[in-house]
Order: structure tokens, then sequence, then C-alpha cells
């Protein structure tokens, strides 16, 4: 039954290790934002407004952390056994078009398991070259499209993601972007030291990121705006006053509809819209399905 676990909603209310990580992140995100630019012109909007931006799904196809694991075997990071589980995690998000609680937590400790030791200037450097290889042509041009008009706006943007903080900085950066909220990495001296500080920045702990980020920055909540396409993300949808639903899961969207929240769907085709794949990635899905179906023939043997 621990397979079928995406099926079924877990509602979890913020607790201490929540509340942690999202200050912990949030802190993390000012220091390496970069103020707004200004407007040519007077634009209509609030200074104390922002827009939160979802990562995984919402900005961009597929999940960034299974993208930089690509990039970090390219590179020697690991073996060809960790490659084979990232690929089925990522064919998985992919297929079912819902974060699975249980593949997220293990892709990450696979992740803190292999930059344990490196240097965060390091791992900076690496994920700008990963950035160009993987992720660039996965930017969903629609949503990237809400974001830019925020900012034409004279609003702050921030991306808020369970992916490492650093890997959603350049994201955030390469996109122009003033910022970004995402799981922080413990290091000592600058080397990561394999855990984390509180928990990864999913569900609760992202409200709680984005109400530390908002009482920080003298934002006014109610004029802000947030935009995900996962109903893991309600606790953060509906702490703005604008919610947004982003090429929505089913739970999203029926929670969406009943209360009215805008939707948005960048995908095309109607299999993209039963099952949630982006029609761009149908290349990548069935070479991440061919990679989990050998890993998985490897295994029962």
């Amino acid at each position: 039954m621990a397979a079928l676990g995406w099926l079924t909603p877990h509602r979890r209310s913020a607790t201490a290790r929540s509340v942690l990580a999202g200050e912990a992140s949030a802190e993390a995100a000012r220091k390496t934002s970069r103020p707004a630019p200004e407007p040519p012109f007077p634009v209509p909007g609030h200074e104390d407004a922002a827009a939160f931006f979802d990562l995984d799904n919402t900005v961009m196809q597929g999940a960034a952390i299974f993208h930089f694991g690509r990039g970090l075997y390219k590179r020697k990071f690991f073996q060809r056994r960790e490659l084979a589980r990232f690929a089925w995690q990522q064919a998985w998000f992919r297929l079912a078009g819902v974060e699975d609680p249980e593949h997220m937590q293990d892709a990450r400790d696979s992740a803190l398991s292999i930059v344990q030791g490196h240097r965060v200037s390091e791992l900076m450097t690496i994920g700008e070259e990963i950035y160009d290889e993987y992720m660039a042509d996965r930017i969903w041009p629609g949503t990237r499209a809400l974001a830019q008009a925020h900012l034409d706006a004279g609003q702050r943007v921030w991306l808020v993601t369970a992916a490492p903080v650093e890997t959603a900085t350049i994201i955030a950066r390469r996109l122009g972007l003033t910022g970004a909220l995402g799981t922080v990495a413990e290091s000592v001296d600058g080397v990561y030291t394999g855990k984390l500080v509180g928990e990864p920045l999913h569900g609760p702990a992202k409200a709680e990121a984005v109400r530390a980020l908002a009482a920080a920055e003298g934002l006014d909540l109610s004029r802000c705006a947030a935009y995900s396409d996962s109903h893991n993300d309600i606790p953060m949808l509906s702490l703005v006053g604008h919610p947004y639903a982003i090429n929505p899961d089913a739970k999203l969207r029926r929670y969406a509809r009943e209360r009215e929240w805008r939707l948005r769907d960048y995908r095309t085709g109607r299999k993209a819209a039963k099952v949630g794949i982006p029609a761009a990635a149908g290349v990548g899905a069935l070479a991440g399905g061919t990679a989990a179906a050998v890993a998985m023939h490897r295994r029962r043997r």
C-alpha cells in the first residue's frame, strides 16, 4: 500500500521542525536576493506585495532535484545504480503528476549523501552548468510570463521549493527573479555536513517560509499571489490573497474550483491534462520509464 501513498492526501500541520526549516530558508533567501529592477514608468501594484512560485512542474517541467542528480552523475559524483533510482523517481513524478513523499524523501537523502564533504562553492559552480544542460529548456513559457508580469508591475518574485536553496537561487537568478526559498542543507566552514537545517521545505514548511519572509520584508500577504501545481502546497496557497493553481494535480484542481481560485494549465493534449505529463517532455518521460524498468528488473534478479 505504500506505493499508493500518493493517492491519499496527508494533512500535516506545521511542526517545530517545519517552522525551523521555513525560517532558515527565509533567512538564506534574503541573503542571496537582489532588488527588483525599477520600472521605467509608474506601474500598478503595491510595494508591499510579492508573488511566490512553486518550482517543480509549476515553473519547470519535472523536478529540479532529479535534473541536478543527472548533472552530478555526469560528473561522476555517484554510480549508475543511484542514477537508475533517480530515473525511476523522475518517471514516477511525471506519470503520477504529483509528488510522492517517499520518493521525494529518498531523493533528498541521496542528494545529501552525495554532496556531503563537498564545498558549497563547488556545488554552486556545478549548479550553473547543470541549469544550462538540463533545466533551461524545461521552463514553462506561460508561467515565466506570469512571473515577468509581476516584475513589470514592480513586485518582488520568489521561488518556493523543496529543492536545495542553492539550486533554487541559481534558477531564480537565471530567470531574473528576486530570489528563492529552498531547503537549507547544513554546512560548516563552507562544507556540506550531509544534514538539513530543520526539514525539507515541503508542505507546511513552505507556508512557514513565506510567512517568515513576509514578516521580515514587510509584505502584506493579502495582496500577495502564490502559484503551484500540487495539493501539497495548499497551505502556502491559502496564505495569500491571490492563489493560483498552475498545471494542477487532480486534488488541487478540485480544491481550487471549490474555492473559485484561478487556474492555468500550460500542458497540451488530452493525455497531459489527465495525468499531468508535459507534452514536450514525452521523450524524457519515456527514457526515464525505460531506465526505471531496467532498475526494477535488476532488483528482481
